[in-house]
Parts: C-alpha cells; structure tokens; sequence
C-alpha cells in the first residue's frame, strides 16, 4: 500500500473570475471541472489541470469573494509546484510573466532542479519546476488549447512545501504513516541561518511525489486568506487501497474524516500535527465520469448527489461568467 504522488492541492481565492483568467490565459492551464464546493454548495470550486484531467495535475480553488488575505507563517503549505519540461521552458516562462507583470524570481535550484518562484494576482507562491528528463512519476499531457506552446506547457504538480516551527511530528506522519522516505536536502533560500529543507518522496519518487519540509521556528502562525493553500491531497490508486488507507487511519486513532464521496474520486481528510490538512485521493473514477473528455468544464458539474437540488443550488451562487 503506497501513495503514488501528489494528487491535487486545492487554494482560496476571492475573484473566481480574475482566477480562471489567470489560470487558463496566463498558465495556460485547462478548466476541467466547473463545480461548487460540496461542502458549501453557496460557492464555486473550479479546478485546473492538464490537457487529459490527469491524476496528479489539478489545482483547485475555492471561490470566496470578500475574503481577506492570506498572512504568512507556520503551519501552513507555503509554496506549491507546477512541473514543466525543462530548463528551456523556464526561460519561456520568465520572459512571459514579464511581458505580462507577472511577479517572478529569477530561475534558481531547488533540490537538484532548476525551478522559476512566481505569485499569482492574489499572492498564492507557485514554483515551476523543470523535469530535465528526471525519472520518477510520469509527466501528463500539457493543454494545446491555449497560446502557450506544448513544448512549454504545464505538466502537472510538482513538490509542495510545509513550513512549519519544529518538523519532528509531521515528518513521523508523512514517514511512519503515509509511507514517506527522507530523500535529500537542499540550502534555505531564506538565508544560511536557516535549517536546510527537507525532502521526502513517496511512490516513484521525482517532482511530482515529493513534500518539501522548511523549518521557520521565528516566524508567526499562518493565517488562511485568498491565495492561500486550504490542502494538499495525495494519490490513492484505487478505491481497495482507499478502504486499506481508512482502515489503517482509524486503526492508528488519527482523528478523520472519514469516507468521503467526491464523486469524481474518494477523500479522506486529516490534520497533521502542526495543524496542516492532508487529504489521501482516489485516481479513480476521474474527472471524465459526468463529462465527455473534449467538453470538460463548460457546464456546471454536480454529482449525482445534489443534482436533484440544481434549480436551488444554482439560484443562490452568484453569476459567474468565465469568458475564453
């Protein structure tokens, strides 16, 4: 029983509208599910990826508008990956953003990698990352539907990075539970003071199965706003080891979620110790299962479960217009 990798990460934001045009026009990325929060139905939760909606290429984002911002600190998810081709392609990506103000770093190493630092409009830290033909958990599909070239693209997620006051706890977690192994280090960029970051793979290993551990014991606690990062989810095969995977956190006396039904794969959510919310993911069914693959994300999707409220559920969002 192994986690494959990273299977989505899911951010705030406060202007769904300004978001997907900055996710689809800027990035380059595919909407492939246009859906409201299960939880909340009164908000959208819209979702990028790939060309092919691949298992492990989705960021997701909350749609809440008037939220405040994000402030900064421990216990948070601080930094998220997006993977590209290579070192070529992060040159692409620099003079784009800025051609099109885009805040950026210059490219830099990262653990072995050549990777390019940029924030979105709402300040949400995103960090390509260059594959250079790195084995490990396989690329997906960057989207052709956009300006961007396929050779440039977004291949889907790379590492993320916990910042948290004292590591000890949540690496038990990601180690003896979740099946995590420590797998190198690399300098803080923050300055020589600081603790070097600590990385651990699951699965294949590579960009896309890797969690970033940064110590930052000075710092405050984060506070979520827009921009910020809500959870990240990592990547269960099937619904057999889904089941192994809940039976083993109720087993351990893990505070839970228990089974949840996404619909377009199976969830099961949990705090680490620093107080950081993990989700473990199902694969499977995937995004294609209410949506033909060449028409995701141009209609609201609702699993089978509220769509019987659609009329109710659709009068009390507000009109989103999401143009291409």
């Amino acid at each position: 029983m192994e986690l494959l990798g990273i299977h989505h990460v899911s951010i705030m934001t406060g202007k769904a509208e300004k978001n997907f045009d900055f996710y689809t026009k800027v990035m380059g990325m595919r909407l492939v599910k246009k859906g409201v929060n299960q939880d909340d139905t009164t908000s959208y939760h819209l979702f990028y990826g790939d060309g092919v909606a691949s298992p492990g290429s989705e960021l997701t984002f909350f749609d809440l508008p008037g939220i405040g911002p994000t402030y900064q600190g421990v216990s948070s998810i601080s930094a998220s990956s997006l993977r590209v081709a290579d070192t070529a392609a992060l040159q692409y990506w620099s003079d784009r953003f800025d051609s099109l103000n885009v805040t950026h770093e210059e490219i830099k190493s990262r653990a072995g990698r050549d990777t390019l630092a940029f924030q979105d409009f709402e300040g949400t830290r995103l960090i390509l990352v260059a594959d250079n033909n790195e084995q490990g958990v396989a690329p997906g599909q960057a989207w052709a539907g956009s300006d961007v070239p396929v050779e440039h693209g977004i291949l889907g997620l790379g590492p993320v990075t916990l910042t948290v006051a004292n590591p000890d706890n949540t690496v038990m977690i990601l180690t003896e539970v979740l099946g995590f192994r420590h797998v190198g280090s690399y300098p803080s960029l923050a300055g020589e003071q600081h603790a070097d970051i600590q990385v651990y793979a699951t699965g294949e290993g590579g960009a896309g199965a890797e969690i970033h551990i940064e110590t930052r014991p000075e710092l405050p606690f984060a506070r979520l706003g827009r921009g910020g990062v809500h959870h990240v989810a990592f990547r269960v095969p099937n619904e057999e080891q889904y089941n192994a995977w809940s039976e083993k956190l109720s087993k351990l006396g893990i505070p839970n979620s228990g089974k949840v039904d996404r619909h377009y794969f199976r969830a099961l959510y949990f705090r680490e110790p620093n107080g950081i919310l993990f989700e473990l993911s199902t694969d499977t069914p995937g995004f294609d299962i209410d949506e033909s693959m060449d028409s995701l994300g141009e209609t609201l999707s609702l699993p089978p479960f509220l769509e019987p409220h659609r009329t109710e559920i659709e009068a009390k969002l507000r009109p989103l217009v999401l143009e291409d």
